[in-house]
């Protein structure tokens, strides 16, 4: 019988059942794809992290309950807080080495900062097409390395959309981001994901690649805070640095357990 340890937490909130949770299993070497990938599955969460450490830092994958995944925020700020709190791991930054580069999680008091490679952003003209996915027309749209990337006018449009995922899964992309400014923070946005088995995404790190450097520029400044809307919420400290970008926020541990992939 073969065990694997498991961690549920829940990313970008100071507040259990809130934030996006995510799973995240330490692993000494790693192991199958297709057993990652149920495992994830049977999560059927977001996401689930696999982590294996390599000398002075960490590999780490991502999978939803489809498909594996090039960047995930939440599960690396997830795998980040597991890490630092139940391994013997005594720096104050984690290097962790993924399918999109290096990504590096530092803790600083209460928070932990993600530091992530900023998204390019391609003006494109699909205005019609998002209103059909939306329900509303955007005033401007964008395309992102992954994600479709929609701009509206106030929270209260953001807050009210009624996604049409039917129609969302036919986008050329990973998904929908839909964002305006906020009420009483920077920006708020929901992400939109059915393509990956996500309907709606309650908080989304690498989202906010796309979301800082375009809000950056359109509010003169560096340092914004950051709402998603989900049902669960989250909250995001963000900061662009040129680059890249600086993503910070809390996490709190839900669950630990075992995983049994043998007889019982």
């Amino acid at each position: 019988m073969k065990n694997l340890k498991l961690y549920q937490v829940d990313a970008f909130t100071d507040k259990l059942f809130q934030g996006n949770p995510a799973a995240v299993s330490i692993l000494d070497e790693w192991i199958d794809v297709d057993l990652m990938q149920n495992i994830s599955s049977e999560n059927n969460l977001a996401e689930t992290a696999f982590v294996v450490s390599k000398r002075d830092e960490f590999e780490i994958r991502w999978f939803t309950p489809k498909v594996e995944v090039d960047l995930c925020g939440h599960a690396t700020l997830a795998s980040a807080f597991v890490v630092f709190n139940f391994t013997d791991y005594k720096k104050d930054e984690i290097v962790f080495n993924s399918k999109s580069g290096i990504l590096k999680v530092k803790k600083k008091d209460e928070f932990l900062e993600l530091d992530f490679p900023v998204d390019k952003l391609m003006p494109v003209n699909n205005e019609e097409e998002i209103l059909d996915c939306v329900g509303i027309k955007p005033v401007d749209t964008l395309k992102g390395i992954s994600d479709y990337f929609a701009v509206f006018n106030t929270e209260s449009e953001i807050k009210n959309i009624k996604p049409d995922f039917g129609k969302i899964v036919k986008l050329n992309s990973r998904g929908l981001i839909v964002t305006a400014p906020g009420d009483e923070v920077d920006f708020v946005s929901r992400f939109f994901a059915p393509q990956l088995g996500i309907d709606e995404d309650p908080v989304t790190g690498s989202a906010h690649t796309s979301l800082t450097p375009y809000w950056s520029k359109k509010l003169n400044k560096k340092e914004l805070k950051a709402e998603q809307l989900s049902s669960r919420g989250g909250q995001l400290f963000c900061t662009d640095c040129g680059d890249r970008i600086k993503i910070a926020g809390q996490a709190k541990l839900y669950m630990i357990g075992d995983i049994y992939t043998g007889d019982f």
